[in-house]
Protein backbone atom coordinates (compact mmCIF):
# COMPACT_ATOMS: atom_id res chain seq x y z
CA UNK A 1 0.00 0.00 0.00
CA UNK A 2 2.93 2.19 0.64
CA UNK A 3 4.61 1.95 -2.33
CA UNK A 4 0.55 2.09 -4.26
CA UNK A 5 1.00 5.86 -2.73
CA UNK A 6 4.11 7.04 -3.03
CA UNK A 7 4.09 5.77 -6.76
CA UNK A 8 -0.07 7.87 -6.66
CA UNK A 9 1.73 11.26 -4.82
CA UNK A 10 5.67 11.11 -6.19
CA UNK A 11 5.64 15.00 -5.07
CA UNK A 12 4.37 14.54 -1.57
CA UNK A 13 6.42 16.63 0.76
CA UNK A 14 6.16 19.18 4.11
CA UNK A 15 3.49 21.80 3.13
CA UNK A 16 4.53 24.21 5.66
CA UNK A 17 7.31 26.59 4.08
CA UNK A 18 10.36 27.18 5.56
CA UNK A 19 13.80 28.07 5.37
CA UNK A 20 15.66 26.36 8.52
CA UNK A 21 14.87 24.38 11.57
CA UNK A 22 13.75 27.02 13.62
CA UNK A 23 11.28 28.52 10.28
CA UNK A 24 9.99 24.60 10.44
CA UNK A 25 9.94 23.82 14.34
CA UNK A 26 7.71 27.44 14.76
CA UNK A 27 5.32 26.84 11.63
CA UNK A 28 4.92 23.58 12.87
CA UNK A 29 3.83 24.88 16.64
CA UNK A 30 1.75 27.55 14.65
CA UNK A 31 -0.28 25.21 12.37
CA UNK A 32 -2.04 23.89 15.42
CA UNK A 33 -6.23 24.09 14.93
CA UNK A 34 -5.20 26.07 11.41
CA UNK A 35 -4.25 24.92 8.05
CA UNK A 36 -0.71 25.04 6.72
CA UNK A 37 -1.93 27.01 3.87
CA UNK A 38 -3.05 29.90 6.49
CA UNK A 39 0.50 29.30 8.32
CA UNK A 40 2.32 30.18 5.63
CA UNK A 41 0.40 33.41 4.42
CA UNK A 42 1.96 34.64 8.01
CA UNK A 43 5.06 33.22 8.16
CA UNK A 44 6.76 35.17 5.68
CA UNK A 45 6.17 38.56 7.56
CA UNK A 46 6.83 36.71 11.01
CA UNK A 47 10.46 35.50 9.92
CA UNK A 48 11.53 38.42 7.86
CA UNK A 49 10.40 40.61 11.42
CA UNK A 50 11.75 38.21 13.42
CA UNK A 51 14.84 36.42 11.92
CA UNK A 52 16.46 34.11 14.68
CA UNK A 53 15.18 32.61 18.00
CA UNK A 54 16.89 35.90 19.56
CA UNK A 55 14.66 37.65 17.45
CA UNK A 56 11.14 36.25 18.41
CA UNK A 57 12.24 35.69 22.10
CA UNK A 58 12.42 39.53 22.41
CA UNK A 59 9.25 40.38 20.04
CA UNK A 60 7.06 42.74 20.76
CA UNK A 61 3.67 40.73 21.77
CA UNK A 62 1.27 42.99 20.32
CA UNK A 63 3.08 43.40 17.00
CA UNK A 64 3.46 39.50 17.20
CA UNK A 65 -0.31 38.72 18.26
CA UNK A 66 -1.09 41.37 14.92
CA UNK A 67 0.99 39.19 12.60
CA UNK A 68 -0.61 35.52 13.70
CA UNK A 69 -4.10 36.92 14.42
CA UNK A 70 -5.56 35.27 11.07
CA UNK A 71 -4.02 31.63 11.97
CA UNK A 72 -6.64 31.91 15.42
CA UNK A 73 -6.01 31.53 19.31
CA UNK A 74 -2.94 34.13 18.50
CA UNK A 75 -2.13 35.48 21.53
CA UNK A 76 -1.74 31.67 23.06
CA UNK A 77 0.58 31.09 20.05
CA UNK A 78 2.10 34.50 20.51
CA UNK A 79 3.18 33.04 24.07
CA UNK A 80 3.85 29.29 22.18
CA UNK A 81 6.68 31.11 20.13
CA UNK A 82 7.86 33.64 22.41
CA UNK A 83 8.94 30.82 25.66
CA UNK A 84 9.73 28.28 22.39
CA UNK A 85 12.44 31.14 21.12
CA UNK A 86 13.67 31.58 24.82
CA UNK A 87 14.23 28.38 25.67
CA UNK A 88 16.24 27.46 22.52
CA UNK A 89 17.95 31.00 23.09
CA UNK A 90 19.01 29.85 26.88
CA UNK A 91 20.00 26.35 26.58
CA UNK A 92 21.20 25.97 22.38
CA UNK A 93 22.52 28.84 21.82
CA UNK A 94 19.85 30.30 19.04
CA UNK A 95 19.87 26.50 17.14
CA UNK A 96 17.16 24.20 17.07
CA UNK A 97 18.38 20.96 18.71
CA UNK A 98 18.91 17.74 15.93
CA UNK A 99 17.86 15.57 18.58
CA UNK A 100 14.33 13.89 19.77
CA UNK A 101 15.61 13.86 23.28
CA UNK A 102 15.89 17.62 23.15
CA UNK A 103 13.06 18.50 20.92
CA UNK A 104 10.62 17.19 22.84
CA UNK A 105 11.68 19.02 26.55
CA UNK A 106 11.03 22.67 24.26
CA UNK A 107 7.99 24.21 25.62
CA UNK A 108 4.67 22.93 23.22
CA UNK A 109 6.58 20.06 21.39
CA UNK A 110 5.73 16.83 20.99
CA UNK A 111 6.81 13.92 19.28
CA UNK A 112 4.67 14.81 15.88
CA UNK A 113 6.14 18.24 15.58
CA UNK A 114 9.88 16.81 16.37
CA UNK A 115 9.25 14.34 14.05
CA UNK A 116 8.52 16.93 11.42
CA UNK A 117 11.46 19.09 12.31
CA UNK A 118 13.71 16.07 11.97
CA UNK A 119 12.54 14.68 8.91
CA UNK A 120 12.51 17.58 6.97
CA UNK A 121 15.13 19.96 8.29
CA UNK A 122 17.61 17.53 9.40
CA UNK A 123 17.09 14.39 7.52
CA UNK A 124 16.53 11.94 9.76
CA UNK A 125 13.91 9.64 9.48
CA UNK A 126 10.70 10.10 11.47
CA UNK A 127 7.29 9.00 11.46
CA UNK A 128 4.47 11.85 11.78
CA UNK A 129 1.42 10.72 13.76
CA UNK A 130 -1.32 13.41 12.99
CA UNK A 131 -5.12 12.93 12.40
CA UNK A 132 -5.12 12.24 9.07
CA UNK A 133 -2.03 8.86 9.66
CA UNK A 134 -3.90 8.17 12.56
CA UNK A 135 -6.96 7.56 11.19
CA UNK A 136 -5.47 6.39 8.00
CA UNK A 137 -3.39 3.60 9.44
CA UNK A 138 -6.72 2.50 11.41
CA UNK A 139 -8.23 1.80 8.25
CA UNK A 140 -5.29 0.38 6.32
CA UNK A 141 -5.49 -2.46 9.07
CA UNK A 142 -1.91 -1.75 10.13
CA UNK A 143 -2.67 -1.10 13.47
CA UNK A 144 -5.87 -1.01 15.75
CA UNK A 145 -3.98 1.89 18.24
CA UNK A 146 -5.34 5.21 19.17
CA UNK A 147 -2.12 6.75 21.25
CA UNK A 148 0.70 8.62 18.67
CA UNK A 149 3.17 6.86 20.62
CA UNK A 150 2.20 3.57 19.94
CA UNK A 151 1.03 4.08 16.67
CA UNK A 152 4.62 5.37 15.69
CA UNK A 153 6.19 2.11 16.88
CA UNK A 154 4.13 -0.24 15.42
CA UNK A 155 4.12 0.96 12.03
CA UNK A 156 7.89 1.51 12.27
CA UNK A 157 7.96 -1.89 12.56
CA UNK A 158 6.16 -2.33 9.10
CA UNK A 159 8.01 0.45 7.37
CA UNK A 160 11.78 0.38 6.82
CA UNK A 161 13.67 3.22 8.64
CA UNK A 162 14.61 5.43 5.84
CA UNK A 163 11.13 5.53 4.50
CA UNK A 164 9.43 7.04 7.88
CA UNK A 165 9.18 10.56 6.62
CA UNK A 166 7.96 9.71 2.83
CA UNK A 167 5.94 7.50 4.41
CA UNK A 168 4.56 10.27 6.31
CA UNK A 169 4.15 12.60 3.62
CA UNK A 170 1.89 10.19 1.70
CA UNK A 171 0.22 8.99 4.09
CA UNK A 172 -1.04 13.05 4.74
CA UNK A 173 -1.25 14.05 1.37
CA UNK A 174 -3.85 11.27 0.94
CA UNK A 175 -6.01 11.79 4.05
CA UNK A 176 -6.18 15.76 3.07
CA UNK A 177 -6.95 14.78 -0.61
CA UNK A 178 -8.56 10.99 -0.82
CA UNK A 179 -9.32 9.16 2.29
CA UNK A 180 -11.57 11.95 4.29
CA UNK A 181 -12.69 11.64 7.95
CA UNK A 182 -16.33 11.47 6.82
CA UNK A 183 -16.60 11.28 3.37
CA UNK A 184 -13.53 9.04 1.42
CA UNK A 185 -13.41 8.89 -2.12
CA UNK A 186 -13.38 5.09 -2.29
CA UNK A 187 -14.00 4.68 -5.77
CA UNK A 188 -10.87 6.92 -6.51
CA UNK A 189 -8.19 5.64 -4.25
CA UNK A 190 -5.25 4.10 -5.76
CA UNK A 191 -5.20 1.21 -2.70
CA UNK A 192 -8.82 0.82 -2.74
CA UNK A 193 -8.00 -3.13 -3.77
CA UNK A 194 -6.13 -3.52 -0.64
CA UNK A 195 -7.82 -1.94 1.80
CA UNK A 196 -9.75 -3.20 4.39
CA UNK A 197 -11.71 -0.95 5.02
CA UNK A 198 -12.88 -0.10 1.33
CA UNK A 199 -16.71 0.91 0.96
CA UNK A 200 -16.69 3.26 3.79
CA UNK A 201 -16.92 5.70 1.54
CA UNK A 202 -18.18 6.84 -1.70
CA UNK A 203 -17.80 3.87 -3.85
CA UNK A 204 -18.70 5.00 -7.64
CA UNK A 205 -15.52 6.13 -9.43
CA UNK A 206 -17.42 9.20 -10.98
CA UNK A 207 -19.01 10.15 -7.89
CA UNK A 208 -15.95 9.48 -5.48
CA UNK A 209 -13.94 11.87 -7.98
CA UNK A 210 -15.98 14.93 -7.22
CA UNK A 211 -14.86 14.51 -3.75
CA UNK A 212 -11.06 14.39 -4.28
CA UNK A 213 -9.04 17.68 -2.82
CA UNK A 214 -6.11 18.61 -4.45
CA UNK A 215 -3.27 21.42 -3.48
CA UNK A 216 -2.13 24.43 -5.63
CA UNK A 217 1.73 23.96 -6.05
CA UNK A 218 3.38 23.88 -9.00
CA UNK A 219 4.76 20.36 -7.47
CA UNK A 220 1.29 18.90 -8.02
CA UNK A 221 1.54 18.67 -11.76
CA UNK A 222 0.34 15.54 -11.66
CA UNK A 223 -2.70 16.25 -9.90
CA UNK A 224 -5.17 15.81 -13.02
CA UNK A 225 -3.59 12.47 -13.47
CA UNK A 226 -4.29 11.67 -10.12
CA UNK A 227 -7.96 12.65 -10.35
CA UNK A 228 -8.83 9.94 -12.69
CA UNK A 229 -11.18 7.31 -10.89
CA UNK A 230 -9.64 4.12 -9.54
CA UNK A 231 -11.62 1.36 -10.07
CA UNK A 232 -11.56 -1.28 -6.90
CA UNK A 233 -11.72 -4.76 -8.21
CA UNK A 234 -12.18 -7.75 -5.65
CA UNK A 235 -8.62 -9.60 -4.94
CA UNK A 236 -7.83 -12.06 -2.96
CA UNK A 237 -7.15 -11.77 1.02
CA UNK A 238 -3.45 -13.30 -0.01
CA UNK A 239 -3.03 -10.57 -2.51
CA UNK A 240 -4.25 -7.91 -0.13
CA UNK A 241 -1.20 -9.36 2.29
CA UNK A 242 1.60 -9.35 0.07
CA UNK A 243 1.31 -5.28 -0.22
CA UNK A 244 3.47 -3.43 2.94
Amino acid sequence: MYRALHEHYPYAHCELDFENPLQLLVATVLSAQTTDVMVNKVTPTLFATYPTAADLAAADREEMEAILKPTGFYRAKTNSVIRLAADIVERFDGEVPPRMKDLVTLPGVGRKTANVVLGNAFGIPGITVDTHFGRLVRRFGWTEEEDPVKIEEVVGKLIPRKEWTMLSHVVIFHGRRTCHARKPACGACPVARWCPSYGTGETDPEKAAKLLKFELAPSAAGASEAASPVAAPTVSPADGASQG
